[in-house]
């Protein structure tokens, strides 16, 4: 399946966000932006869940951002070209790890996580590859590799609506005819043969 045109963005509540202090007394963000199979909350009539290896293409080839808020303005706290982001897959799913600059952006996230008023993580991507199927009566998707965008500290820590996943969605349900219904074209030239 090629690589999908739209950006997407997933979010999570994530109690293992947490604030660390480097050897030169700066801050840390420490956290996981993607667990892997674990479902989602309802994305619009489908739950969505993440391979482990999905990002493992990613961590090796894009460049990563941390932004806060998934805002690339002035709010790029990291990078993993500059070596002030790194991430790993571990079993887990997606952990980052930020140098926080002495930005206003980086003294604000880090006075907002300290408050408790930032808890969530976030990842931004494109899917690459991706897998659908109906389990007990329910849609899912499994998202199996992704090109990685940004990681990101976010506000709203819930699973925003995706065109893209709804899309994809409506192509899988396409894809897949029940085999108890035929058309009226098969059934007339099924009437036609045994009449």
């Amino acid at each position: 399946m090629p690589i999908t045109s739209t950006r997407e963005t997933r979010a999570r509540k994530s109690p293992e966000i947490r604030l660390l202090e480097s050897e030169d007394g700066r801050p840390i963000i420490e956290g996981y932006a993607a667990v892997f199979d674990k479902p989602s909350e309802d994305l619009g009539g489908f739950v969505e869940f993440i391979k482990p290896g999905a990002f493992t293409n990613a961590i090796k080839s894009d460049d990563v951002r941390a932004l806060v808020n998934h805002d690339a303005g002035l709010s790029t706290i990291g990078r993993t070209a500059s070596g002030t982001l790194e991430l790993e897959q571990d079993k887990k799913g997606l952990k980052y790890r930020v140098k926080v600059p002495d930005t206003s952006a980086g003294r604000d996230v880090v006075e907002l996580i300290k408050r408790g008023d930032i808890t969530g993580s976030s990842f931004g991507f494109q899917v690459v590859s991706d897998k659908w199927e109906t389990v007990d009566g329910e849609e899912q998707r499994t998202l199996l590799e992704v090109k990685l965008f940004d990681v990101s500290p976010v506000t709203f820590p819930a699973y925003p609506d995706t065109d893209v996943a709804v899309r994809s969605r409506d192509a899988y349900r396409a894809s897949i005819k029940p085999k108890h219904q035929t058309s009226d074209a098969q059934r007339e030239l099924d009437i036609a043969r045994l009449g």
